[in-house]
């Protein structure tokens, strides 16, 4: 199912991942693992914030995609299925069956 990752992460805690050096490798490693159909980073709220969508095979990737930015970056994480034009129309199509 595609969905799509919000990650709003703690300032200070970013601060220090940009400060020492780990907030680029941390992306960098949940883009590798994700695979991301596409991936947005700005501020949300004033806080850094990264949009990722892709998709989740399985419900038990969320711990394992989550708790890098969980124990890292305190980020607060949202799960939304998501669909892209094609599924839309897919969706429409069956509602006049």
């Amino acid at each position: 199912m595609r969905v799509l990752l919000k990650a709003c992460m703690d300032t200070e805690k970013a601060n220090e991942a940009i400060r020492n050096g780990t907030l680029g490798k941390l992306i960098e490693e949940a883009m590798e693992q994700i695979h991301p159909e596409a991936a947005y980073f700005t501020t949300d709220h004033g806080k850094r914030t990264a949009y990722i969508v892709f998709d989740m095979q399985e419900s038990s990737q969320m711990p394992v995609i989550s708790e890098p930015f969980f124990l890292n970056l305190g980020a607060e994480i949202t799960y939304t299925p998501v669909m892209n034009g094609e599924d839309v129309q897919t969706g429409l199509a069956q509602l006049g069956r």
